[in-house]
């Protein structure tokens, strides 16, 4: 993660992707350790991706590492040994958080239910928000067709925008009254 300077004008920060450190269980690891560690799917050995990150997160992790006096190298969620922090905490948690924010009924349905589902939700607001498909992709860490198999159905809002647009452009030509 790279932080801007508190007092940069641009407080986007920088979230870099590097490895994937799934939780898949004792019995399917080599190692017999509850987690996997991979680089990332589809990329070469060691490469990283960059994902932008909000002004508003950037003043939340700037807090939290503050709060827990996090050093270079820290995890920035530990568990109680200072190691990953176990799963099933972080299920709670979530669970927690949306039965706190969200109404009953929203709250038992489907919406969010899964901690990842907030990739999909991103995802999905950043193509309704107009982001070009192949920036999204790329921060996603998915090609374009992927991308767009999957979300492309959830795009929405952006047709009045879009005949906006297209008049604007002005395609075809207006007709004279003398024809």
């Amino acid at each position: 993660m790279v932080l801007p300077d508190p007092d940069a004008k641009d407080q986007w920060c920088e979230l870099l992707i590097h490895t994937s450190t799934s939780e898949v269980g004792k019995q399917c690891t080599d190692t017999g350790e509850i987690h996997e560690q991979r680089d990332l799917k589809g990329r070469a050995e060691g490469e990283t991706r960059t994902v932008p990150g909000h002004p508003a997160l950037t003043r939340i992790l700037r807090q939290h590492i503050a709060d827990e006096e996090l050093k270079p190298g820290d995890l920035l969620f530990q568990g109680e040994s200072g190691g990953i922090l176990a799963g099933s905490v972080i299920r709670r948690a979530w669970r927690n958080a949306r039965k706190a924010v969200l109404p009953p009924h929203v709250f038992e349905s489907p919406t969010g239910r899964r901690v990842y589902d907030n990739r999909n939700t991103r995802l999905t607001k950043w193509l309704n928000d107009g982001i070009p498909p192949a920036q999204v992709a790329e921060w996603a860490g998915n090609s374009v067709a992927v991308l767009l198999a999957t979300y492309a159905r959830c795009v929405e809002g952006q047709l009045p925008d879009l005949k906006r647009r297209l008049e604007a452009a002005g395609d075809l030509p207006e007709r004279s009254s003398a024809d």
